[in-house]
Order: C-alpha cells, then sequence, then structure tokens
C-alpha cells in the first residue's frame, strides 16, 4: 500500500473567461516513469532544451511528470477531466498499486464534493485516467460521482470491446469502468472530425493515436480558450520533439501526426495548454521555437 501525505494547499487554478480551472493533484509520478514511457526522450535530448528547467526536467535530464485531473464550473455544470489511478487499486505498475491518497478531499475543498460533480469526461480509458471513476464499498467498486454523467467517445469504448486485453486491463475495466456502465452512469459520444460540442462552452477534439477514440478537451468563455490534453501529449519535450512518442501509444505514426496537427493550431495563440501529466506549472502557451514549439508557462490565478 502506498500512503501520500494530506495537504491542505490551494488547489492550482487558472482563469479562462468566466471559468475557473483547476488541478486536482493526485501524486507526483516516480523519476523510472520518464524512461518508460517516453524512451526517446534520452538526458541528451533533454538537455537540448534547457526551457524545460527546472521545473519540467531535472539537471540530469530526468523528466518530471504528474497524475491530476482538471475541475472547472462551466454551463452550470461541476465537470472532472479524468479522474487519475485511484485508491486501492490492483495494478502491475508498483507506483499505481493500491494507493491511499487524499484525491477526494482535495476536490472537496476546491467546491467539488464527489456527490456534487454533474460531467466526468474521460479523455481516454487507461488506468490513470480512469481509476477515480470508483471507490470500493463493501468490497464492492462503486462509482464515486453517483450523481454525474460519465462520458467518452463511443470509438474509445468500442476498441477495447473487441480487444485482446491483458489481465491487469481486465482488472482495470472490472473496477474501474464496468461498474459505472452497469450503473447506467456511461455515454458514448461520437467524435466526429471537427469535433463535438457537449455543452455551450465544452468540446470534445478527436486526438487518436494513443488510442484510436482519444479525445482532447476545449474550453471557450468569453472569448478566451483552453485545451485539456489527455495522453495526446504527455510531456513539454513533445513540442520541442513532436516524433517522440509514448510506448504505450496503439498506433504511433497516428499519435506523432496528431500531435503535429494540434500544435501547428496552437502556436502563437492566446489558447491556454493545459497538460494532464506536466508536472507544476502545468499550463502554458505554445509558441513556435526553431523548428518545433515550446511552452512559454503561465502561473496560476
Amino acid at each position: 500500500m502506498q500512503s501520500q501525505p494530506s495537504s491542505t494547499a490551494a488547489a492550482p487554478s487558472w482563469t479562462v473567461g468566466q471559468a475557473t480551472v483547476h488541478r486536482i493533484d493526485e501524486i507526483p509520478l516516480p523519476p523510472a516513469t520518464g524512461p518508460w514511457l517516453l524512451p526517446d526522450a534520452t538526458p541528451e535530448v533533454v538537455a537540448s532544451q534547457d526551457w524545460l528547467l527546472p521545473h519540467f526536467a531535472d539537471a540530469g535530464g530526468v523528466l518530471h511528470l504528474d497524475s491530476h485531473s482538471f475541475a472547472l464550473v462551466v454551463d452550470g455544470l461541476r465537470v472532472l477531466v479524468d479522474t487519475g489511478i485511484g485508491n486501492g487499486k490492483q495494478r502491475a505498475n508498483p507506483a499505481w498499486h493500491d494507493l491511499r491518497t487524499d484525491y477526494p478531499e482535495r476536490l472537496t475543498a476546491v467546491g467539488f464534493p464527489p456527490e456534487a460533480v454533474d460531467l466526468v469526461i474521460l479523455t481516454h480509458l487507461h488506468a490513470d485516467h480512469v481509476g477515480w471513476n470508483t471507490r470500493q464499498m463493501d468490497g464492492a467498486w462503486i462509482p464515486t460521482f453517483p450523481a454525474a454523467r460519465y462520458l467518452t467517445a463511443r470509438a474509445e469504448r468500442e476498441f477495447w470491446a473487441g480487444y485482446a486485453m491483458d489481465e491487469a486491463r481486465r482488472q482495470m475495466f472490472r473496477d474501474s469502468v464496468i461498474p459505472v456502465e452497469r450503473a447506467g452512469l456511461l455515454d458514448l459520444v461520437d467524435v466526429p472530425a471537427d469535433g463535438v460540442q457537449i455543452t455551450p462552452s465544452l468540446r470534445l477534439l478527436p486526438t487518436p493515436g494513443h488510442t484510436p477514440g482519444h479525445v482532447a478537451v476545449e474550453l471557450t468563455s468569453r472569448g478566451e480558450t483552453a485545451l485539456i490534453t489527455g495522453d495526446c501529449i504527455h510531456h513539454p519535450v513533445q513540442l520541442a520533439h513532436p516524433a517522440i512518442g509514448a510506448c504505450v501509444d496503439i498506433a504511433p505514426q497516428q499519435a506523432e501526426a496528431t500531435r503535429r496537427t494540434l500544435l501547428a493550431s496552437l502556436a502563437g495563440t492566446d489558447t491556454l495548454l493545459l497538460g494532464t501529466h506536466f508536472a507544476p506549472p502545468t499550463a502554458g502557451r505554445v509558441v513556435v521555437h526553431g523548428d518545433a514549439y515550446r511552452l512559454l508557462p503561465v502561473p496560476t490565478a
């Protein structure tokens, strides 16, 4: 069992028009995560991008990565984007196994008690994005957010339904996805090439490659825009080197093409990029840097 110290620090937040986006921390990921997840992000590659230091990497080229969610109130709804790893889950990855964190208390502290969440958006169905979908009660896994609709792309759920899963992934579906389905809370959304509006201020954008139905989440409020990445971009080093992919990308070439298209669309705009695994300062604007891009951090509100 891994326990994390509780924290009373205020959740970092950013203002986007009338909306406030809170980062709900779960855990920092261990140093070994970077070389495993992004094997082409070698210390030499990282060292060539001095803007990554000290926030996104250390002087030895070790990448900093986090697990967190984003919570926001928009269009009268309390919305949570991705739900992290979860507590008490049996996981093959030792960094994710049987966690004991104060994530629900962190949510509650910013006005998102689990019973008050209205909408949970799942960018994709990987273990570190669906874990807090459920919590354990009397030996059973039940929805953590009982009043919420859980939403993901139809293409995502249908892909995994036909995929030959290993036991670790089957376990994740048993404890974190299927209980939500059985409770009648999971909505599957068709996401066309130009995206789909799910509320007046929120749009799902197809960003396939990491998984076939992966989506990013675009927030627009009073002329200001933010984009939550999910795992189409894991780390800012991929802005400098969009060809760097994750070892768990289902379709690596498609993931790279998605990343390049997305970054080109964001570069030089005022859109706030919010990285689902970006270490603090987490958010920034994409600017052209040499023949690629870099992230200009935006401080919290």
